[in-house]
């Protein structure tokens, strides 16, 4: 009667796999679409996508799943000077040949002014000429126009100017770097990676840093290896932006037979499928189906069309074949997306060799018993 018992035993136990305790899902089971209990045709809930060199340039183009890729602003060069501009400060003192001009009084040969502010109309008022439009200028041509100014009031007038930066010219760097707070610019070609670097650099511990610029009530943003490594992305400053680093915030997920379960960060701009099996520490070799690595995405529904230009279902599972030269090639040109499920299926066999690992311990006991 055991013996019956236990040959019922090990029949049940072949009859399927769902007897046997898994960390993952076969991937006919995560595929499969339900049976219809009318009869009338199921609709699956999701859509299936093989990761092919035939499929691979429809993939590319389909709507990225990042809503924070924001735009950059080029550099644009400036004269490496320094300009006067409303709200700077200037102090002028003015030398003349007459030992009593109008300026000066006997026995003087020049006479300084009370520092002034340049008003918002980018001028300033100097005794018996008025108003002069110094805004825009480089100081030693400011001091030139001021000199031509009193050349009818004055015999051979020279003027000494100094230029004091005003509250106008700051910039504000906020944070992901040793040393943050506000700097004034030192000249107007002065640029971003000028700035990180005065402010003693980013922060070392920092994820795929991302540089952010505010500017005029709209947010920019680049990574810094790619600022780092593009020229023509080293943003030229104005006065009043504000510029913070911070960690990249995008993620993905692992599951299943894979390396690791855990949330993954992105570690550089692009991440390919090839390169995030490498970030999870591969597959489980003892379990892992290799014909069975899945992505599992969400589109919005805005991104869903018919015509192939976009994803057919708002959930999308792309599979990818790592026994063939083409599922490799091509999982190393497939871009991961933030948010997606990188999903490795339990092998097969593994599952079979549960099965007969748990009959052959049955019977184990079984010859125990008797």
């Amino acid at each position: 009667m055991l013996n019956v018992r236990l040959l019922l035993c090990g029949a049940v136990l072949l009859s399927g796999c769902d007897l046997i305790p898994r960390g993952a899902g076969l991937q006919s089971e995560v595929l499969a679409v339900p049976d219809s209990s009318n009869g009338e045709e199921v609709v699956p809930e999701f859509a299936v996508e093989p990761i092919t060199r035939d499929n691979l340039a429809t993939f590319l183009h389909w709507p990225d799943i990042d809503n924070d890729n924001l735009r950059w602003i080029e550099a644009a060069d400036q004269p490496n000077t320094r300009i006067v501009t409303p709200g700077d400060r200037l102090d002028i003192t003015i030398w003349g040949t007459e030992e009593n001009g109008l300026l000066t009084n006997p026995g003087q040969r020049s006479v300084t002014f009370p520092q002034t502010t340049v008003s918002a109309a980018g001028t300033i008022f100097l005794p018996f000429v008025g108003d002069i439009k110094v805004s825009g200028m480089s100081p030693d041509r400011a001091r030139a126009r001021i000199e031509t100014e009193y050349q009818g009031a004055l015999q051979s007038p020279q003027v000494q100017l100094e230029l004091t930066e005003g509250p106008n010219r700051q910039v504000t760097l906020v944070s992901g770097v040793s040393a943050p707070g506000q700097v004034t610019l030192p000249h107007t070609n002065y640029t971003i990676l000028e700035l990180i670097a005065d402010g003693g650099g980013i922060v070392t511990s920092f994820n795929n840093p991302q540089v952010r610029l505010q500017r005029n009530g709209t947010l920019y943003g680049v990574s810094a290896d790619r600022l780092l490594g593009t020229p023509r992305l080293n943003t030229t400053l104005n006065a009043r932006d504000r510029v913070f680093v911070e960690e990249d915030e995008r993620i993905f997920l692992s599951l299943g037979a894979s390396g690791t379960e855990a949330v993954h960060s992105f570690t550089k701009d692009t991440v390919t499928a090839l390169e995030a099996l490498t970030i999870i520490g591969g597959v489980a070799e003892s379990r892992a189906d290799a014909k069975g690595i899945l992505i599992l995405r969400r589109y919005p529904a805005r991104a869903v069309t018919a015509d192939r230009s976009g994803p057919d279902h708002p959930r999308t599972v792309f599979t990818i074949d790592l026994t063939t030269a083409d599922g490799l090639f091509s999982a190393d040109q497939f871009i991961v997306q933030p948010g997606d499920l990188i999903y490795v299926a339990e092998s097969p066999v593994t599952a079979a060799q549960s099965i007969f690992s748990l009959f052959g311990s049955v019977l184990g006991i079984n010859n125990q018993l008797n």
